[in-house]
């Protein structure tokens, strides 16, 4: 960890201490490859990687259509910043039969595919190990991912280290991440409702209509797709920014033009998994009330 400059905020001695069992798993490791989505969970893992291991690591981002194209570019300009060797691995997994379907098993599928194809890219490029980003709050959520981890070996080191979301988002901006406050994000398919198809062209419009609501300044968007309705989430606080200076008609616009025929505001606004099976039993507290970056956790 780089000294404390004049100034800047000290780190508190708890996180201090996680911060560096991170770097000891880390280092243990000898040689990683992360799995890098451009989010402020594997920025922080990356950081800590290069620390403690310097040229013996290589990130990885996954270029899907169930992938928002902002975070292949934050990924690109984060590894750029860290001077990180960053490979592309294209995935079609999302054509899968078994994962189309869109099952509750849907993470489980797709994560499993995934972390095949990036141990063979460790193996290839003769490193020792693969990491994740996954943080101690999100054993918290419905996560059917993880047992797909467990089955392959993949570590998730934050989570091991002990480390929260408001702890990891205190270390970024500590280390000067320029993501740290930047709201979570999660992979397309979590928008299309269990039970209902994930089709290609679908996951295309939630990501282009997305990316219209946050230029309109929405700073936490979901399009829940349903059919020929559209319903949006966004933060509870944001949602009168919706029939501000015209912004109603412009929406409803936007929205028809990709394809939905009903456009709909959640008005309980954004919030954790509301379409998990688990969504109304999720903990009535957000993990990491230590408001160590200003901002609650944030939560796909």
């Amino acid at each position: 960890m780089k000294p404390r400059k004049k100034g800047e905020t000290k780190v508190p001695e708890r996180i201090l201490r996680k911060y560096r069992r991170l770097l000891r798993i880390l280092k243990s490791q000898g040689s990683l490859l992360v799995a890098f989505s451009g989010g402020v969970d594997s920025s922080l893992l990356l950081r800590a990687a290069v620390e403690a291991l310097g040229e013996k690591v290589l990130a990885a981002v996954v270029d899907s259509p169930i992938v928002h194209r902002e975070e292949i570019r934050t990924a690109r300009a984060i590894a750029r910043k860290l001077g990180v060797r960053l490979l592309t691995v294209r995935s079609d997994d999302y054509l899968a039969e078994d994962f189309k379907k869109n099952s509750p098993l849907r993470c489980y599928v797709c994560k499993r595919a995934l972390f095949r194809r990036l141990l063979d890219l460790t193996r290839q490029e003769g490193l020792a190990a693969v990491v994740e980003g996954s943080n101690l709050d999100d054993e918290l959520d419905y996560r059917p991912g993880k047992k797909a981890l467990q089955e392959l070996g993949v570590r998730s080191p934050l989570k091991e280290a002990g480390l929260r979301k408001a702890e990891i988002r205190f270390l970024a901006r500590y280390f000067g991440l320029p993501n740290w406050d930047r709201p979570a994000n999660a992979c397309l398919a979590t928008r299309i409702p269990f039970g209902q198809p994930v089709e290609p062209d679908w996951l295309k419009k939630i990501d282009r209509g997305e990316s219209f609501l946050k230029k309109l300044g929405f700073s936490q968007v979901r399009l829940r797709h349903h059919g020929e309705t559209v319903r949006i989430e966004v933060r509870p606080e944001e949602i009168s920014l919706a029939v501000q200076a015209g912004n109603r008609q412009k929406i409803v616009d936007r929205l028809k033009k990709l394809g939905w025929t009903y456009v709909t505001f959640d008005l309980e606004g954004y919030r954790t998994g509301s379409l998990n099976p688990s969504s109304r039993k999720i903990r009535a507290r957000q993990v990491g009330s230590t408001r160590l970056s200003g901002r609650s956790p944030r939560k796909p």
